[in-house]
C-alpha cells in the first residue's frame, strides 16, 4: 500500500510550462538575430582595411539584440507558469 502511494506522489512533471519554452523560443531567436547581424565585414585582402566593422548595425544593434534576448531567456527561467493572475 505504502508503494503505490509514493509512485502516485511522485508523478513526473515538467518544470517549464508553455508559456516558459515559448518565451526561450524568443530570447533564442533575438540572440541568434543579434549575432547573424553582427557577423561580416571582413576583407578578404589583409591589406586593405574595411570601415563596414565599425557599423552602427555591428557595434550598437546586434549586441543590444543578445543583450536583449539573454534578458528574455532569464525572464523565462524565472516565469512561473502555473501562477493564477486572477485573484
Amino acid at each position: 500500500m505504502g508503494e503505490q502511494k509514493r509512485k502516485q506522489q511522485a508523478k513526473n512533471y515538467f518544470v517549464f510550462g508553455k508559456k516558459n519554452y515559448k518565451w526561450m523560443f524568443i530570447g533564442l531567436a533575438f540572440i541568434a538575430i543579434g549575432f547573424i547581424l553582427m557577423s561580416g565585414g571582413g576583407s578578404d585582402d589583409p591589406n586593405v582595411f574595411n570601415e563596414s566593422i565599425f557599423s552602427w548595425r555591428r557595434i550598437r544593434l546586434a549586441p543590444t539584440l543578445v543583450l536583449a534576448g539573454l534578458g528574455i531567456q532569464i525572464y523565462a527561467i524565472l516565469l512561473n507558469p502555473n501562477k493564477d493572475t486572477r485573484k
